[in-house]
């Protein structure tokens, strides 16, 4: 049952319109119904075969405007990376214990860095870590020897994304408290970041679709030629 504002919110939003990124950016906040910071999020349809190594799209980009929320992070490491982790300001730092509490299902965490050396301990975590898009993964940066370094791009913007078995990305890419120039940079980053991961083997059309949605408000579709400059 829609509620009286989302029913407002749907009545802006013109169902057979495919908008520009500007548009969209703009009217995302204009439908929102929540009464908290939502959380606006893009979701974008690829023309691959997610089940073929090489087009399962994956990849990290760093937003020119951060995402608005503050990213809670674990780092695995050895004891010699700890202070380093700590000094940047990584929430969780150590080994055996955080593995042991991942495995009795704690996962209130946005983000895992690893260092290569203790990936052979984690990959037990697979089940649980990777539905989540959780996993440590060399292609988003989160295994690495610098860990400081990987604590400050996450904690100043940088998102991971990874395509679904429906060959489609979902990423949050800012809050509706944002400038609509800020929604749209932040899109348009992400979106360029994609289309630089087009495998050679993708055929036919790469971008299929486009949307974006606040948090409860009904989602607003997005002309992909407005988005391929």
């Amino acid at each position: 049952m829609a509620t009286k504002k989302r029913k407002v919110a749907q009545a802006k939003v013109d169902k057979n319109k495919a908008y520009s990124l500007k548009e969209a950016s703009a009217l995302v906040k204009d439908i929102n119904c929540t009464k908290f910071d939502s959380s606006v999020d893009i979701h974008i349809r690829l023309g691959v075969d997610p089940k073929k190594a090489d087009q399962a799209i994956r990849g990290s980009v760093t937003l020119p405007h951060g995402t608005g929320k503050t990213k809670k992070v674990l780092v695995l490491c050895t004891p010699d990376k700890e202070a380093a982790a700590k000094e940047v300001g990584a929430d969780f730092v150590g080994l055996d214990e955080f593995i042991q509490k991942i495995e009795a299902g704690w996962t209130e965490i946005d983000v895992i860095i690893a260092t290569p050396a203790v990936m052979p301990k984690i990959g037990k975590l697979g089940k649980i870590l990777g539905p989540r898009n959780l996993m440590p993964n060399p292609k988003t940066g989160t295994v690495t020897n610098d860990v400081a370094a990987a604590v400050n791009e996450v904690k100043g913007g940088k998102i991971t994304f990874k395509v679904d078995k429906a060959g489609i990305i979902h990423a949050s890419i800012g809050r509706v408290s944002f400038a609509a120039d800020k929604i749209e940079q932040n899109s348009q980053e992400l979106i360029n970041a994609i289309i630089k991961l087009k495998p050679a083997t993708a055929k036919g059309t790469y971008l299929k679709g486009l949307s974006m949605a606040s948090t409860m408000s009904p989602g607003i579709a997005i002309d992909t030629k407005s988005v391929q400059n």
